[in-house]
């Protein structure tokens, strides 16, 4: 896989069909499908301590708009992940183009993903931070492999959106 910025988009190119797959569930990913633990990190209210008041405002104007928003940044990457649809072989590498235009959105959708499989795995801050984790036996190891993924793939998008990614065109 090589990712690199070409005039206005972001290109991820040698892409193998497992880690395409892995892209094509991130909207997926991202809901929080009722399960109050993802729903109440993505939701969370700006304060540790349960003031009635504030937790009141927040939840009435400025959850929706963060849902808004969390919406309107997963429908953007649902609609670029289209181009992964067509590919001619369902064993061959493929190329996705991502706009740069949309880097944000991308960027909310992987964090968003991010946290909602955390919550939904129930994964320790050392399962987290156990990048040599390798076998894959299991849904819940497939899981902390997407979100390992997904933050790699944060970290690419912002290196190549502030210029420090090389391979620039």
């Amino acid at each position: 896989m090589e990712i690199c910025k070409r005039d206005d988009a972001l290109e991820i190119a040698q892409l193998d069909p497992f880690l395409a797959e892995l892209l094509r569930q991130i909207p997926e990913s991202a809901l929080t499908d009722e399960n109050d633990a993802a729903a109440a990190r993505i939701f969370s209210p700006p304060m540790n301590a349960p003031e009635e008041k504030l937790c009141a405002e927040w939840k009435n104007y400025v959850e929706p708009e963060l849902r808004r928003l969390f919406d309107g940044a997963t429908a953007t990457v649902a609609d670029d992940l289209l181009q992964l649809n067509g590919a001619r072989h369902k064993l061959s590498n493929c190329t996705l183009s991502i706009p740069v235009a949309h880097a944000d959105d991308w960027l909310n959708a992987l964090n968003r993903a991010r946290l909602v499989l955390a919550c939904k795995n129930d994964f320790t801050e050392e399962e987290l931070g156990d990048h040599f984790r390798s076998p894959i036996g299991s849904r819940r190891d497939l899981s902390l492999f997407q979100v390992n993924f997904y933050g790699f793939l944060q970290e690419c998008i912002l290196r190549q959106v502030l210029g420090y990614g090389g391979g620039e065109d």
